[in-house]
This record gives C-alpha cells, structure tokens and sequence, in this order.
C-alpha cells in the first residue's frame, strides 16, 4: 500500500511539473512583446510610411510644452510628408505675428534617408514648403519612442518627443 501511494504522489508530482514547466514565464512573455513590438517599428521605418505624434515640444530657450491635448502630426510617406504641428519659439522673417498657426507645410521630400544605428532609426529628410525650407530629423528607439527635430530657415529649431505609429487608412 505504501508503495503504490509513494508512486502514486511520485506520478502526479512529476506531471504537475511538466505541466508547470510548459507555461511561459512573465519574462519570457515580456521579451516575446519588445521583439514583437521592434520588428513592428522596423517595418514601419523600412516602409517610409508611418505618423509621428508629439506628446511634448522643447522649444529653444523657452520650457517644455505638453501636447497631449493638442492635435498634431507629421505623416510621412515616400512622397510626401505632411507637418500639422505646433511652433513654440522666435520666428526670424517671413512670417507674420499672431497669423502662424505653427509648422503647417506639404510637400515632397528632396531627401529621405534612414540609418540603423545601435539603439535607433536615424532618419533625415528635407522638405521644401511655400516660403520656407525645413529639414527634419527624427530619431526613432526600437521601441517606437521617437524625437523629431524640425529645422528652418525662418524660426528657431524645436524638438519634440512622441512616438511614431502606421498611417491610419481614412474610410
């Protein structure tokens, strides 16, 4: 009787174990998620077609300003980038007070390119839009984190951290 009983405990603790040792642990599961989320992001970068979304501006010389609540993007796509962002910052010539609504321009970039580093994209594109040349530089994490410096020829540089995410097909 002991014996079956000692064999009987041996069986089911043997079988809990394996059962135990298939489910994955939350480290594991975390690890599948950074890998799943990075060849996302590298998919996005490799296809030029993705939307960066600002949470915050750094405007030169001013603080920080919280864009949660503000509407903006720049889209960018092979043909094209479209900028719908807010400027905080010392305006030089051609742009006249109180009338500039921000970084509003379109057009197609002269150039487009992307340079895989050790722990991001590095992307570098120039646009040129009605009055004003722009160039952008975005840096975005495997992650999908991202920083977005915009240059002109008429304001002040300004910065912005967000993200960036796929182009959302209008219906």
């Amino acid at each position: 009787m002991k014996k079956k009983t000692a064999i009987l405990v041996i069986f089911i603790s043997l079988l809990l174990t394996a059962t135990y040792a298939q489910e994955k642990s939350k480290k594991q599961v975390r690890e599948e998620r950074k890998i799943e989320k990075q060849k996302q992001i590298a998919a996005l970068v490799d296809s030029k077609a993705f939307v960066f979304i600002g949470r915050t501006a750094l405007p030169q010389g001013f603080r920080t300003m919280d864009l949660t609540t503000n509407p903006n993007y720049v889209q960018f796509e092979p043909n094209k980038i479209k900028s719908e962002m807010p400027f905080f910052g010392t305006a030089y010539s051609s742009v006249a007070y109180g009338r500039d609504g921000g970084l509003n321009f379109e057009g197609s970039p002269q150039e487009f390119t992307i340079e895989k580093k050790k722990k991001a994209y590095q992307i570098e594109t120039v646009v040129k839009g009605e009055t004003d040349i722009f160039t952008l530089f975005l840096s975005v994490s495997f992650g999908g984190s991202a920083t977005l410096t915009i240059n002109s020829n008429n304001r002040s540089s300004i910065s912005y951290n967000g993200e960036i995410r796929p182009i959302e097909k209008k219906r």
